[in-house]
């Protein structure tokens, strides 16, 4: 029997953020990749992914997805079996952190966004990625879904909550899993959440930063085979 699994993926990325993941757990799920770029507030996109969702089913979220998943745990956790948080945090953002964010608005609006989605790269991909094939394929990602899904998709992490408090309610088997090198949301948000969550298990991706599905699918799908079997 096929498993549903229901995949999030992260700020200005698409489908192709999970894709290399989707072939290596094709024999064991039935998946589906949901479509954040329509709203722009986090509760929103859990609300249209439950909508569109299956009555019980796996979750996977990445960076945004992984905000986008922790509130679908806050409304509708009876119909979550895993979860695995990769790459994320459930911290809100820091005043530092929000003033970077408006600051990737603000140049958006000046009719810079592919300075800033090329801007990123160094922050994304590990630094042995720069220069490659894969460094092409996240910014060709980042095009394809554009600068105005890249404001809605901004404006609703700058307006997300702190998910802290929520961890312990948490009760299906969880991975938390993050890039060896992510600069982004490094080792210490992953053990912060691992900690707090009942039933997670970390696992540190190696040769990864903030994409791993893509930088490094083996040890992601290798994760997800354990955490569906629990």
């Amino acid at each position: 029997m096929y498993r549903p699994l229901v995949f999030l993926p992260g700020l200005i990325c698409d489908q192709r953020l999970w894709r290399d993941v989707i072939d290596g757990l094709s024999d064991t799920i039935a998946p589906m990749v949901a479509d954040l770029r329509l709203d722009d507030t986090i509760k929103a996109m859990a609300a249209r992914t439950l909508s569109a969702a299956p009555d019980k089913f796996a979750l996977a979220g990445l960076s945004m997805g992984g905000y986008v998943a922790l509130e679908i745990m806050r409304q509708a956790p009876e119909r979550v079996t895993h979860l695995a948080l990769l790459d994320t945090s459930a911290r809100a953002d820091t005043p530092e952190r929000q003033d970077t964010r408006r600051k990737g608005i603000a140049m958006v609006g000046q009719g810079k966004f592919i300075g800033v989605s090329r801007g990123l790269l160094g922050n994304l991909i590990a630094p042995h990625h720069l220069g490659t094939p894969l460094a092409g394929e996240v910014q060709a990602m980042s095009e394809r879904v554009g600068q105005d899904v890249y404001i809605r998709q901004q404006n609703a992490i700058l307006s997300r909550i702190d998910s802290l408090p929520s961890l312990p309610a948490i009760a299906v088997p969880t991975l938390v899993g993050v890039g060896a090198l992510d600069k982004m949301a490094p080792l210490d948000l992953a053990k912060e959440m691992a900690s707090a969550i009942p039933h997670a298990e970390l696992s540190v991706f190696p040769d990864a930063g903030h994409l791993p599905p893509m930088e490094n699918p083996a040890p992601v799908i290798a994760a997800f085979k354990t955490l569906l079997a629990r």
